[in-house]
């Protein structure tokens, strides 16, 4: 897929629309996590610096098309600033009036952050007119939101097609390390995926079995499958609904070549609450009374065995219930002999999703991993294998 970057635009003087993701945690009318903030700065000052009138959109919770007071991006601004080093104007409105009249006064290098594009209906309609009304305040629009990207929504989407398009540094490296892991990879490729359920994984387990060599289960889900052939997994979390799917896509490995890794020991409490009193066992052995809530030492060590000859490695989802000690062993461990793989650069390893990111910096590891997508549900979706709107559009622009 072919797409423009920032290499392959000539700036200064025009006026840049650059949709950011700034949809940032906050409380009480402030920041409390920049992340996503320090990941789209890199894109907003190096349009600055090289003269681009640089005019920020980004949507912020959900106002359902409405004005509402607590979800204004206006606490943005100052974060945003510091993040990019200049000054960042506010814009009561990311259309109409106020709009024009902020960028009419912009001059060459400055940056000016619009009011939340979610206050306006037409956003996540995608809306012609409302389009139009959005395109008509640039010149060149560049894309940076690749944790909006599986949206078609107005900026996200629908202005790509009417102005001259790009993508920004964070959606270029997105894509660039998602390219690497999925489309084009080294291999041996292992994929590892866990969380509670089956039934909110089954498009990605089905897309993955047909390109991974390797395909490691944990979580709950993995419950599911050890059921689904037939083992006692006590109080565990099950989906008794999906054990044919299990089956199902057991089966489709078979045919496809790829090697499914299940738990082959597990630890298991009574009760689920921090430390709470447990056992480690192997997966014929769990108690009609007990829980799976972790994977054991010894499918650690065999994860560790098929991670020695892994080249790239794709993860989504922990090993078990990692919020509560001490059933985050496994995920720790298991995150930190992919850092350490990575480090010593044997592999390329992208992670991402909510409880993903939240584990690999429960592990300490986030920062040793190749790369880690903040993305959520765009990154979920292109394990997939769907097509992203906001990518596509970006690929088959002016």
């Amino acid at each position: 897929m072919s797409y423009h970057t920032l290499d392959d635009l000539h700036v200064k003087g025009k006026r840049v629309l650059v949709r950011a993701d700034l949809n940032v945690p906050m409380m009480d009318g402030k920041v409390t996590d920049s992340a996503r903030i320090d990941r789209q700065a890199p894109t907003i000052r190096e349009l600055a610096e090289k003269g681009a009138r640089v005019i920020v959109l980004s949507h912020f919770d959900r106002p359902k098309g409405k004005r509402v007071p607590s979800m204004s991006l206006k606490p943005v601004a100052e974060p945003l600033a510091m993040a990019v080093g200049r000054a960042v104007a506010f814009a009561d409105d990311c259309v109409g009036a106020d709009a024009e009249a902020a960028i009419a006064r912009l001059k060459d290098g400055d940056v000016l952050l619009l009011e939340n594009t979610r206050f306006h209906a037409g956003e996540e309609a995608n809306d012609p007119a409302f389009v139009k009304q959005v395109a008509a305040l640039g010149d060149i629009f560049v894309n940076d939101a690749f944790s909006a990207a599986h949206r078609a929504h107005a900026t996200t989407e629908g202005v790509a097609h009417l102005l001259p398009n790009a993508a920004g540094r964070s959606m270029q490296s997105e894509l660039e390390h998602l390219h690497k892991a999925l489309s084009d990879p080294k291999r041996p490729l292992m994929a590892v995926v866990g969380g509670a359920k089956v039934s909110t994984k089954i498009a990605l387990l089905n897309n993955l079995v047909s390109k991974v060599d390797t395909l490691v289960i944990g979580g709950a889900m993995a419950n599911t499958f050890l059921a689904a052939e037939g083992r006692e997994v006590g109080k565990s979390l099950v989906e008794a609904d999906h054990y044919d799917t299990a089956r199902a896509i057991i089966a489709k490995a078979n045919e496809t070549g790829c090697v499914i890794v299940l738990p082959v020991d597990v630890t298991v409490a009574k009760e689920f609450k921090a430390n709470a009193a447990h056992r480690t066992c192997d997966v014929f052995s769990v108690a009609t009374d007990e829980m799976i809530l972790d994977v054991g030492p010894e499918s650690i060590a065999h994860f560790n065995n098929r991670l020695s000859t892994t080249e790239t490695l794709v993860w989504n989802g922990p090993f078990g219930a990692f919020e509560t000690p001490p059933f985050d062993k496994g995920t720790v461990e298991a995150a930190k002999l992919v850092a350490a793989r990575t480090k010593a650069g044997y592999m390329l390893s992208v992670a991402g999703g909510g409880d993903t990111v939240a584990a690999l910096n429960h592990a300490g590891v986030a920062d040793d991993f190749t790369y880690v997508s903040t993305a959520g549900g765009a990154f979920l979706e292109w394990l997939e294998g769907q097509e992203l709107p906001g990518v596509a559009a970006l690929a088959t622009g002016e």
